[in-house]
């Protein structure tokens, strides 16, 4: 009964993660990739299927392989999130929350970046964003 209620809460957490992943895919406020990396990290767990099947995706794979095996974020994906940290921080600025709220956030999002930066480039990739066309 433990086993079974166990893979099912894992299978859960990797049902939640996939989907908001695919609402991620979406909306530009919410990211994708980070809810992909916990669903197949779940699904390792509990859900082995589901985890094969995104390790196997043409698009989102690549990405959660290289989180595996180096801890590697791609230049253009910290670009992107820098981007909207920071599109998100100016919002925030206009907001009526109070002053020790928003500057908590900002430090949030802030140590977010910088931790990000740190990661390393997967393998291979190009040292500047120069062959990312095409």
């Amino acid at each position: 009964m433990i086993h079974w209620t166990r893979q099912l809460l894992w299978r859960l957490l990797a049902a939640l993660s996939v989907a908001l992943g695919v609402i991620g895919a979406f909306l530009p406020v919410m990211p994708t990739v980070p809810f992909l990396l916990l669903a197949a990290w779940a699904g390792g767990h509990g859900w082995p299927e589901l985890e094969a099947r995104l390790l196997a995706h043409p698009k989102y794979g690549a990405y959660i392989l290289d989180w595996r095996r180096h801890g590697a974020i791609p230049r253009r994906a910290k670009w992107l999130a820098s981007v909207m940290m920071c599109s998100s921080a100016l919002m925030l600025w206009f907001s009526p929350l109070p002053a020790w709220l928003r500057g908590t956030v900002w430090l949030i999002l802030l140590v977010v970046a910088c931790w990000m930066w740190t990661r390393p480039e997967p393998p291979g990739a190009p040292s500047s964003d120069q062959g990312s066309a095409g």
